[in-house]
């Protein structure tokens, strides 16, 4: 076991961790953050991106001992304590999930993409949402919440 310290959606955490946990173990069963779910294990899938720094990454890869060094973390809870992001009432006015087990991590993906380009177009969203996969097949309405979120006039099913 280790002592680790980390930076949590703007929280110092600290919890003892066996050695060789990941970061999504740590954020589930030691902290109880569990909106990040576990999909694939081999970061193929997305369901458990997080941001790390700001940039999106898969905590089921991620050694929990490589991001303790003073990195900030942030997870689904940390995006918007009331649930009131732009991209989450967009999630919810779009009518996003059917199972919703990707969910959070498409929302940190497209997070990712708004702070980095607010206004993406189609082929950027495309391009950027590409990595996370929904089992259930709402591309379409993922790509359309994005779009809400972005402040876009028209809806993208409206676009040329």
């Amino acid at each position: 076991m280790a002592k680790l310290t980390f930076n949590i959606n703007r929280e110092r955490q600290e919890t003892d961790v066996p050695e060789g946990s990941t970061l999504l173990w740590v954020l589930r069963e030691h902290l109880g953050l569990t909106g990040t779910k576990y999909g694939c294990g081999i970061a193929q899938c997305g369901a458990c991106t997080v941001h790390v720094d700001n940039q999106p990454m898969r905590a089921c890869i991620l050694r929990a001992t490589d991001v303790a060094r003073g990195q900030q973390i942030t997870t689904i809870e940390g995006l918007s304590v009331s649930g009131d992001h732009p991209l989450q009432q967009a999630w919810i006015r779009a009518q996003v999930p059917q199972c919703g087990y990707c969910q959070s991590g498409q929302i940190m993906q497209a997070a990712a993409l708004l702070e980095q380009n607010p206004n993406p177009t189609r082929d950027e969203i495309r391009s950027h949402m590409n990595p996370i996969l929904c089992r259930c097949g709402t591309y379409l309405r993922i790509e359309a919440a994005i779009g809400l979120a972005s402040g876009m006039r028209k809806p993208l099913d409206q676009e040329p």
